[in-house]
């Protein structure tokens, strides 16, 4: 009997490191230094890209002596962005070895990840265990699972997470643990997809082949778990629309093109993405699924 597919099963897509290496060498960045922007076309595994990564952190404004988490954090795209433009000692956790080592190799290639921050004032604390990490503002990346991280409590001042929820069945156990990290009067920001109408999702999509592995909340559902545990929201907007016009201007606008670009999430995902991206557009504009920005503060 065929084991039941797993998530690491859905995004383990053969050698992964070696394919990004050979489309950054496509792309003529095989050598050298890299901008965090040469990799934004396929670093920003979300509805929206970079664009949507641009607003979260708009919206949160961290500074740089800020603690800054993010749970689930693929390739590292969000977490160099925000390294480039704010600064702080950023982690970036992610359930997929080869996701962690790719993100850091590619941290290293635009050089974040011996970066200081332009520090003012006292320096906070830096998350238990890592007091000796120097120098004392890089970026870096951990394995590990998001329903039982590897940080002791009150470790961080910010967490994002951005399209990573649907993997996960036990989402009051997520934001618990969440929570846990960030202790009192801390920020949560929220980017995911959420289920829409009461009619089953059209699979495969980019973050499940299969409905075991998709575990959708409706906003009413995650908003009751939040505040069960003491978060309080203070921003939400729903992005399916916008969601809706990036894939057309953006993704499927290629999707018939000879040409590939050798920069893309095909990279990531290989070649089955573009029917599951199909997917999710019939889904958003069905109403079986929609998109949500959301920020949520722990209680003091």
């Amino acid at each position: 009997m065929p084991q039941p597919l797993t998530v690491q099963d859905h995004y383990k897509v053969g050698d992964l490191m070696s394919r990004v290496q050979q489309a950054l060498a496509d792309a003529g960045l095989g050598e050298g230094p890299l901008s965090w922007a040469d990799l934004s076309p396929f670093d920003q595994f979300h509805v929206g890209g970079l664009a949507a990564t641009k607003e979260l952190a708009d919206l949160l404004t961290p500074g740089s002596g800020y603690r800054i988490l993010d749970v689930g954090s693929g390739l590292g795209g969000p977490t160099r962005f925000i390294k480039a433009h704010y600064g702080g000692f950023i982690i970036g956790l992610d359930l997929n070895p080869d996701f962690v080592a790719v993100a850091t190799m590619l941290a290293e290639r635009t050089g974040q990840s011996s970066q200081i921050s332009q520090m003012q004032g006292d320096l906070p604390p830096m998350p238990p265990g890592y007091e000796n990490f120097e120098p004392f503002r890089q970026l870096k990346y951990v394995q590990g699972d998001a329903l039982d991280m590897p940080f002791e409590d009150a470790s961080f001042d910010m967490a994002i997470t951005q399209h990573v929820a649907m993997n996960i069945a036990d989402r009051r156990g997520l934001y618990t643990e969440i929570k846990r990290v960030l202790g009192p009067g801390c920020t949560l920001a929220i980017y995911d997809v959420v289920k829409g109408n009461d009619e089953p999702l059209i699979f495969p999509v980019p973050w499940a082949s299969e409905p075991s592995i998709s575990h959708l909340l409706t906003v009413a559902e995650m908003r009751g778990l939040l505040t069960e545990l003491g978060f309080k929201e203070s921003y939400f907007a729903d992005k399916t629309e916008e969601g809706i016009r990036w894939f057309e201007e953006s993704i499927l606008s290629r999707k018939d093109s000879d040409v590939k670009p050798a920069l893309g999430l095909h990279v990531v995902m290989g070649p089955g993405f573009a029917g599951a991206a199909a997917n999710l557009l019939r889904n958003l504009k069905e109403g079986r699924a929609a998109i949500v920005q959301t920020i949520w503060n722990s209680a003091r």
